[in-house]
C-alpha cells in the first residue's frame, strides 16, 4: 500500500453559458493552473485520466478533442471514464497504488448550456421501463424529496434553510455560479422550489495526485487519501428506499469514514433533499462543516461537480482549514452511484 495525496487543485469560474469557449478553451487555463501549482510539465506526469460525457457534447469520443488541452505529444499514458471526474480520480489512485505511476493528472469538464440537461439525463435511466416515460432529473428528485417529507425526515422549511446556507457560504467562493439570497416563488416541481435545485452551467476542474515523498516535495501540506471507495444502488428506482443511501454508507465504511469524526464534508448533493439523505447515511452532525464552498447548489458543472468536492476538501487541508475531511461524489438519478473519500493532513490523527 502506498500513501497517495491530492497535491494541487484548480477549477474554472462556473458560468451559465460559455458559448464563446470550446471544451479545450474551458480546460486550458485550469490545466495550466494546476500544473503550475506543482511545477510539473504535462510530459512529467505519470498518468492522465479524464471524466466527461459524450451526451453533453453531442458527439462520440468527444474527450479525444479535449486532449488538445493536455498535449498528447510526446505520447502520454492516458485514460478516460464516461463519468464524473471523481471516478477518474479513483482510476488514477488505483494506477498509483499499483506502482505504475508516481504522479497523475485528473481533469473533468462539462458544458451543460448547449442542450436541455433535464432531458439529456433521462438517458441514464432504465431503457425499458423508465426512460420511455422521460421523467426528468428534477421530477425524480422531487419524488425523493416528497418521500423524505412523508417519512418525517425533513420539511420544506428545512430544505429552504439548506439552500440559504449553501448560497451564503458560496459568497466566499470566487468560482461559484450562484451566491446570496435564494429566490422565492412557486414550486418548480412540488415540493422543490428553484433554490432547492442546482444551477445549469459550464465548468472544469483538475487535480494532481502524487505518492509518498513525491507528494511532500510538490505540496507543503498534502491532502492524503486515507480511504476511497464507490458503490452503486439497484438500477430500478422502484426497488429502492429513496429516503436512504446504503451505497453511500457502505462506501464510507470501506473508506474508513466512521473510524474518527471528520471536521469538514464536501457533499455532492445537487438538490437540498439529497443533503438530508447523505447526512443521515454518513452520520454527520452539527460539529461537521457541510459544504463550506457552497456545494453543488452554488455550482454544478455536470461531470466535474463531484471532482470539485474532492478538490475543495483537499484545498481546505492544503491551507490548514481542515485536518480530516470527507468528500462525496454521486452520479445517476436520486443518488444512484456514490463515491466517498477520506482526506487528512500530515499527522492529523497522531
Amino acid at each position: 500500500m502506498r500513501d497517495v495525496a491530492i497535491v494541487a487543485f484548480a477549477q474554472s469560474a462556473h458560468r451559465r453559458r460559455t458559448d464563446e469557449l470550446s471544451e479545450v478553451d474551458l480546460l486550458m487555463p485550469v490545466l495550466h493552473e494546476v500544473l503550475g501549482a506543482t511545477g510539473l510539465k504535462a510530459n512529467e506526469i505519470g498518468f492522465t485520466c479524464s471524466g466527461s460525457a459524450d451526451y453533453l457534447a453531442g458527439r462520440a469520443f468527444s474527450f479525444t478533442m479535449a486532449l488538445d488541452g493536455v498535449g498528447a505529444h510526446p505520447p502520454i499514458s492516458e485514460s478516460h471514464v464516461e463519468m464524473d471526474g471523481a471516478w477518474a480520480l479513483y482510476e488514477a489512485w488505483v494506477k498509483i497504488m499499483t506502482g505504475e505511476a508516481d504522479t497523475a493528472l485528473v481533469y473533468s469538464y462539462g458544458k451543460s448550456s448547449p442542450g436541455e440537461v433535464r432531458d439529456v439525463l433521462t438517458r441514464q435511466l432504465d431503457p425499458y421501463y423508465l426512460a420511455p416515460l422521460w421523467p426528468d432529473s428534477v421530477a425524480l428528485a422531487a419524488l425523493q424529496a416528497q418521500a423524505l417529507i412523508d417519512a418525517g425526515d425533513t420539511d420544506e422549511a428545512a430544505l429552504a434553510s439548506v439552500a440559504a446556507r449553501s448560497r451564503a457560504d458560496a459568497t466566499a467562493n470566487p468560482y461559484a455560479q450562484l451566491t446570496g439570497d435564494v429566490p422565492g416563488g412557486d414550486h418548480l416541481v412540488h415540493p422543490l422550489r428553484t433554490g432547492d435545485c442546482p444551477p445549469i452551467g459550464d465548468g472544469a476542474a483538475a487535480v494532481v495526485l502524487a505518492a509518498g515523498d513525491t507528494a511532500r516535495a510538490l505540496c507543503t501540506r498534502p491532502a492524503w487519501i486515507r480511504g476511497i471507495d464507490h458503490r452503486i444502488e439497484a438500477h430500478s428506482l422502484g426497488v429502492r428506499d429513496l429516503t436512504d443511501s446504503p451505497s453511500t454508507r457502505l462506501a464510507a465504511q470501506h473508506a474508513g469514514a466512521f473510524e474518527r469524526p471528520v471536521d469538514t464534508a464536501e457533499l455532492h448533493a445537487p438538490f437540498t433533499s439529497q443533503e438530508v439523505v447523505l447526512r443521515k447515511a454518513l452520520g454527520l452532525g452539527d460539529a461537521t462543516r457541510i459544504n463550506p464552498s457552497g456545494g453543488a447548489l452554488a455550482a454544478n458543472p455536470i461531470m466535474a461537480a463531484g471532482l470539485i468536492r474532492l478538490g475543495e476538501a483537499a484545498a481546505r487541508i492544503h491551507r490548514g482549514a481542515s485536518d480530516r475531511a470527507l468528500a462525496h461524489a454521486t452520479s445517476g438519478p436520486c443518488l444512484q452511484q456514490n463515491l466517498v473519500a477520506v482526506l487528512e493532513g500530515e499527522n492529523a490523527h497522531a
